[in-house]
């Protein structure tokens, strides 16, 4: 897998001590935010992706389903459910459950019965309302 399709055809290599690195001189220059804060906001920020980096992608992928699950679920509870939006957001469920399949792991089947009952509460949601 090449460089561009990781980080999104963005030029360069970056390490991501260096886009810290960036950030620090940005923040400071333009918010006047002194050292020791910047450090503590690196550290923090440096633990959260070593922490992020210990989790298979499966999981992390899986919790942004549910994640997309729950606002396509929210926008047809809605007192006027968004039609429009809850779609959205059942296909973009849809993209990742039907095209990662069984690469989502142990959940994959959980992910494909969620997926289902989304699908059919937007179409009683739909029918419901005429």
């Amino acid at each position: 897998m090449s460089s561009e399709s990781i980080n999104g055809g963005r030029a360069g290599n970056h390490a991501p001590s260096d886009e810290l690195d960036d950030l620090d001189n940005d923040l400071d220059n333009d918010l006047g935010i002194d050292d020791s804060q910047l450090d503590d906001a690196r550290d923090q920020l440096l633990d959260a992706r070593q922490r992020l980096a210990d989790v298979s992608a499966d999981v992390v992928i899986t919790n942004h389903v549910m994640g997309l699950y729950e606002l396509a679920a929210i926008h047809l509870a809605a007192a006027s459910p968004n039609l429009a939006e809850a779609a959205l957001a059942i296909d973009a469920v849809a993209c990742l459950v039907e095209g990662l399949g069984d690469r989502l792991g142990p959940d994959a089947s959980t992910m494909r019965d969620a997926l289902s009952n989304i699908r059919l509460a937007f179409v009683q949601i739909k029918n419901a309302a005429g």
